[in-house]
């Protein structure tokens, strides 16, 4: 391999570690504060603190309703972490987590919000206060509703792991197992390879004897590589569909959606790695480097991401040397504290895991 294919710019390393997720609300910090608010838009201002149970109950809501008012440029939706930026959280009199104010165009002296904390709520004071008519999106499933005209279209997708819930809607057991397969879907909402779907064996009488239901709920696992599908075992609970789910792609979530501490450790990669840590001089390290590359190279999928990260993370480990790791899992830990959408702290966990073998 040649040493050129070795070499990154300083812009690439620069780009590794920032999320390419667009951000449903604007950071507002000591520096930009006064720049953002009370300017030309009105503004919704959370002040919050990272260790705060209700601060992170509220973060989806205003993720939504931040995503609501994205094309809306009158309005400016923004979050200020006051352990970061107490100055400013002091000034606008903020005493307790959360705390929502609202600041009319040109003017720095807020409203105190004081209504509901849903997306919903918010949304309609925003409108109320900036005359604008935005609607934030509901809640939607996570569970992807199959007919005859979308089934082959979906599962038979070769690019997908595809499992598949043929329910009826008379039926009690189904309406048991309902919340457990939302719970599903949510958990694996973040992977692009997975789909989490359901179908009315009812009203497709015809896919249903297709594939041979004869009770019901049945569940039918189609991979990527095997689309005649599979049957799922057992009694159908969160644990077990997640650990089903888990070993048949390669992927490591909890009940709540978020990747555990294995989530992109690929074993053959680590083994490298640590033969990369104990290489002695520059030259035998960089050889050890393109196996690290060659290896990543053969990955597909979600596998080719981590071998990705393996990549970057190894060559910023010769660039800045050895303590490289740890000060990046540190500062990316502070990241992970703080309110963040569960897109970036994918990324940051995967990357997290990733640069832990290097340490």
């Amino acid at each position: 391999m040649a040493r050129s294919s070795i070499h990154f710019t300083l812009a690439t390393l620069a780009l590794f570690f920032i999320s390419s997720a667009v951000a449903e609300f604007l950071t507002l910090t000591q520096d930009n504060f006064e720049k953002e608010v009370g300017q030309d838009r009105d503004a919704l201002v959370e002040f919050y603190a990272p260790w705060c149970g209700h601060c992170k109950k509220i973060a989806p809501e205003f993720e939504r309703v931040g995503n609501g008012f994205k094309k809306a440029k009158s309005v400016l939706i923004g979050k200020v972490d006051c352990d970061e930026h107490k100055d400013v959280c002091t000034k606008y009199d903020v005493t307790s987590y959360p705390t929502i104010k609202y600041f009319p165009k040109g003017s720095l002296e807020p409203k105190l919000y004081d209504g509901e904390r849903t997306a919903e709520k918010f949304a309609e004071y925003v409108n109320s206060q900036a005359g604008t008519f935005v609607k934030v999106s509901a809640v939607g499933s996570n569970v992807v509703a199959l007919t005859s005209y979308n089934f082959n279209k979906i599962v038979m997708d070769n690019t997908k792991h595809v499992l598949v819930e043929f329910y009826a809607p008379w039926c009690g057991y189904c309406q048991n197992v309902a919340p457990i397969y939302e719970s599903l879907g949510d958990a694996f909402k973040n992977e692009d390879d997975i789909v989490i779907a359901s179908i009315n064996a009812d009203i497709y009488k015809r896919l249903a004897e297709r594939y041979n239901i004869e009770t019901i709920p049945k569940l039918i696992f189609f991979s990527k590589d095997n689309k005649d599908g599979e049957d799922v075992p057992g009694k159908p609970t969160l644990e077990s569909l997640l650990n089903f789910v888990n070993h048949k792609c390669g992927t490591s979530r909890d009940g709540e959606g978020q990747l555990t501490s294995n989530a992109g450790i690929i074993e053959m990669l680590d083994v490298l790695v640590k033969e990369f840590k104990t290489a002695s001089g520059e030259d035998d390290k960089q050889q050890v480097y393109a196996k690290i590359e060659e290896e990543a190279a053969n990955l597909n999928g979600s596998f080719a991401r981590y071998g990705k990260i393996y990549i970057k993370a190894a060559h910023s480990y010769m660039v800045k040397g050895a303590d490289y790791a740890k000060n990046e899992i540190q500062r990316i830990e502070r990241l992970l504290s703080k309110s963040i959408s569960s897109v970036k702290a994918d990324e940051f966990t995967l990357k997290k895991n990733i640069l832990s073998a290097f340490t």
